[in-house]
């Protein structure tokens, strides 16, 4: 049993390190679609792992639809300010996708377009024009969705 976290052009190389961590540590699989906004060979990006890259199921893409294609019979849910649904609400299942967009400017209106009924959302302040860090946001959706499977061989 695996989730899987999808980073899409991700830009700060600390972020994609702690979720790396994260993923590691959970068991989950992590995917990057290119373009990064930094080297995987980036000081901050290893030392936001720590040593725990050697845990890390790590798969690279150059499109998202890569990733669509992959996980097609997958639940594909989009990390975003923009969902209608809470994050809380979703009945997570093995194999499901969490995607999350550019630390600056999140995800395209294509891939918005592409799965509207799948567009979650954490509660936040409204209006503020801001919103949680990429890195936080991802351990809160996943450990939710971890939570409601039991925390599938982790202890």
């Amino acid at each position: 049993m695996a989730l899987n976290i999808c980073l899409v052009q991700p830009e700060i190389p600390h972020n994609t390190g702690a979720i790396a961590r994260t993923c590691g540590l959970t068991q989950t699989r992590l995917h990057l679609v290119r373009p990064l906004g930094f080297s995987t060979e980036d000081k901050y990006l290893k030392r936001a792992g720590l040593d725990y890259w050697h845990l890390v199921d790590i798969s690279y893409y150059d499109d998202f639809s890569q990733v669509e294609e992959r996980f097609k019979d997958s639940h594909i849910y989009l990390a975003t300010t923009h969902g209608a649904k809470n994050y809380t609400t979703v009945q997570y299942e093995d194999e499901d996708v969490l995607v999350f967009g550019r630390e600056t400017s999140g995800l395209s209106e294509e891939i918005h377009s592409r799965h509207p009924k799948n567009r979650i959302r954490i509660p936040m302040l409204k209006d503020y024009g801001r919103s949680l860090n990429l890195a936080n946001s991802a351990n809160i959706i996943l450990y939710e969705a971890l939570r409601q499977l039991n925390f599938p061989g982790l202890e």
